[in-house]
Parts: C-alpha cells; sequence; structure tokens
C-alpha cells in the first residue's frame, strides 16, 4: 500500500490516525510537527505517496509545511486535519496544493476515507468529514 508521512503534534490523534492507516495496510511515519516532517522529507528525498498533516502546530504548522513539500515535491498528495474553523479558512487558498482538509474530531472510517481518496487521486470533495 502507501507510504505516509503523519504530521501531528497532539499524541492521541496522531497514534489513531497511525493506526487507523495500518489497518488498510499502509506504511505511516508519525512525526510531531512540521518541523520534524521537513527533516524526514530531506532525509527521505519525498519518497511518500502522501502527506497528512494537522494545520496548527508549532515549530512550522500545516500550511507552512504544505507550501514547503508542494515547491520540493510538487506530485506528493497533501491531505491536511483541523479542529479549528480559522485554520480552515488559512487552507481555502491552497485548493491546488491541497487534496482536502479533514475536519477533528473525524472516526476511524472518515480519516481511511480520506485517505484513500488522496492517494486515488479523487478531486477535492465538497463532502465534510465529521465525527
Amino acid at each position: 500500500m502507501a507510504r505516509v508521512l503523519l504530521t501531528e503534534d497532539d499524541e492521541a490523534v496522531r497514534s489513531f490516525v497511525k493506526r487507523a492507516l495500518e489497518l488498510d495496510g499502509h506504511s505511516v511515519k508519525a512525526v510531531e510537527d512540521g518541523g520534524e516532517a521537513v527533516e524526514v522529507l530531506t532525509r527521505e528525498k519525498g519518497e511518500f505517496d502522501l502527506l497528512l498533516s494537522d494545520i496548527k502546530m508549532p515549530v512550522m504548522d500545516g500550511i507552512a509545511l504544505a507550501l514547503h513539500t508542494a515547491r520540493d515535491w510538487p506530485d506528493m498528495p497533501i491531505l491536511l486535519m483541523t479542529g479549528f474553523a480559522d485554520q480552515r479558512e488559512r487552507a481555502n487558498g491552497l485548493d491546488e496544493l491541497v487534496r482536502d482538509v479533514v475536519t477533528k474530531p473525524f472516526s476511524l472510517a472518515d480519516i481511511r476515507r480520506a485517505v484513500r481518496n488522496a492517494l486515488s487521486g479523487t478531486a477535492h470533495e465538497e463532502t465534510r468529514y465529521y465525527a
């Protein structure tokens, strides 16, 4: 399956999402913030099939990480997640770079479906994921 770089500062959410994606057979590298994600991307030469990142994080947020990733690895699909309406608004201008923004809280099925859609290249949907 896919190799996913998961960037999430909340340990509980990071563990939940990692386990959810591993149920589908994905290999998931999980890191705590955008700065660490850039280090991993650089060290591994962008060899990931998907970047899944929270928007609001310390050091480097998901928006800055998405911009950096799209610049250096333009073919890598990006999926963002957030629990804050104002952060979702910040992501609106990134429609060309980001496949979707998943709203927290979400269920196991929701995040698995969002990742499946992002990996398959399904067009940005109007569907929003709510638990």
